[in-house]
């Protein structure tokens, strides 16, 4: 059965096949037909035009978007969505003064999610995990990456990749799965992180490639946490089981792990919230995409990534969620867009341009995901009835989506 979008007050987001990212001064732009149809056969995109061209209604099921914006879906390529229990407590801390780096040093953060998954049974994980995944998909999340990193042992990296393979199974959302190891050093290894990298290296990577649990590597790349010489070391084991990088840094420092980054072909370097030039130097005519995390900087309360910076040196874009029990418990986008133009600067043309065909690049999904183009995987947002699309950002704290399409079906 095809299903028919018509009267659409204006289609968002229409790019070439050939387009996979948007860079520098053409994020400013985004691409749209107004009074519009559109044509899903099956899971795709099959074709799209100006009402006056609209085929036979009487051949579709027909959804009426009279009044209404259709775009892609978001592609949210940095979320720690499969853990267990929360960071209420923390949450508290912080309002009282503590800092991110005083609650991990008195046992919380990361170290705080690992023990409470420890305790989690798999089935447990998996129950709380697709409420999670189920919310945002209605809020217009087609496509989405999800990091281990709250295991630390071999055992528990698995059961979280377990999980996100049984959502992967189970849901109509595009997923990559992303081993994240080196997320802190636990415990039992605070005094030995050579003996914790070792681990990562000959006993989790072999276990999870053979079970091919994971699309991509990733390391937290930060001052207190893994260094620019161990990051480099577990980027090139990810690559020896066709692991490509995506990475954590510059979080809290700029330590040089953007350009080891760059150096060793990462897909993306995820938070950038402090930018030297020569981090901005290191990401020129690279292939790899910046990802900016503001729903992080809203909820630590830490500065936010210079999107005008990146934007200014040429360079591409993209938002992400960074949904965490710790530091972001939301995984809503529509509040990642708005927040990216109220405390970033970003246009809203900009801000949809990073959160949807610049996601997409940043997991490996540009040639299915992001954009209206023929071929692409049907996964839309249809609007409420809105007087401009710029209302997505603007009433940032109303759901601006009346209906989720995924793979060609409506799920919300």
């Amino acid at each position: 059965m095809s299903i028919l979008l018509t009267n659409i007050k204006s289609l968002l987001q229409i790019r070439p096949a050939s387009l996979n990212k948007v860079v520098g001064n053409a994020m400013a732009e985004l691409p749209q037909l107004e009074d519009a149809y559109l044509r899903i056969e099956n899971d795709c995109i099959a074709d799209f035009g100006p009402m006056a061209n609209c085929p036979d209604i009487s051949q579709h099921e027909v959804i009426d978007a009279t009044d209404r914006f259709v775009l892609p879906s978001w592609c949210d390529s940095h979320s720690h969505l499969v853990y267990a229990g929360n960071r209420e407590q923390e949450f508290v801390d912080r309002i009282n003064g503590l800092s991110y780096e005083e609650i991990a040093a008195k046992g919380g953060g990361i170290l705080n999610s690992t023990e409470k998954l420890q305790q989690a049974s798999e089935d447990e994980l998996y129950q709380q995990a697709k409420l999670r995944l189920q919310e945002v998909m209605q809020l217009g999340t087609g496509a989405l990456e999800i990091k281990s990193g709250y295991g630390l042992t071999l055992e528990g990296e698995l059961k979280i990749l377990r999980v996100i393979q049984r959502l992967k199974a189970n849901y109509p959302i595009a997923i990559k799965a992303t081993f994240l190891g080196a997320h802190a050093y636990p415990k039992a290894y605070s005094s030995d992180h050579s003996a914790y990298i070792d681990l990562i290296i000959n006993q989790m990577l072999p276990v999870i490639a053979q079970e091919q649990l994971a699309d991509f590597i990733d390391v937290f790349c930060e001052k207190d946490y893994f260094s620019v010489a161990d990051t480099i070391k577990i980027i090139e084991a990810g690559a020896q089981h066709n692991l490509p990088a995506k990475i954590h840094v510059n979080q809290f420092n700029s330590i040089g792990g953007v350009a080891a980054a760059v150096a060793q072909r990462a897909l993306s370097v995820d938070h950038l919230e402090i930018l030297t030039p020569e981090d901005l130097f290191a990401l020129q005519n690279s292939e790899t995409m910046p990802v900016a995390l503001p729903g992080c900087s809203y909820f630590l309360g830490i500065p936010y990534t210079p999107a005008r910076e990146i934007l200014d040196a040429n360079l591409p874009l993209a938002l992400a969620s960074d949904y965490n029990p710790g530091s972001c418990p939301s995984g809503n986008m529509n509040f990642v867009v708005a927040t990216a133009c109220i405390k970033m600067k970003m246009t809203p043309e900009e801000a949809i341009n990073a959160a949807t065909l610049n996601g997409a690049y940043a997991m490996g999904l540009a040639q299915t995901h992001g954009s209206i183009t023929v071929g692409k995987k049907a996964n839309l947002m249809i609007t409420k009835k809105l007087p401009s699309y710029y209302q997505i950002p603007y009433a940032f704290g109303s759901n601006p989506i009346a209906q989720v399409i995924l793979n060609g079906k409506v799920i919300a």
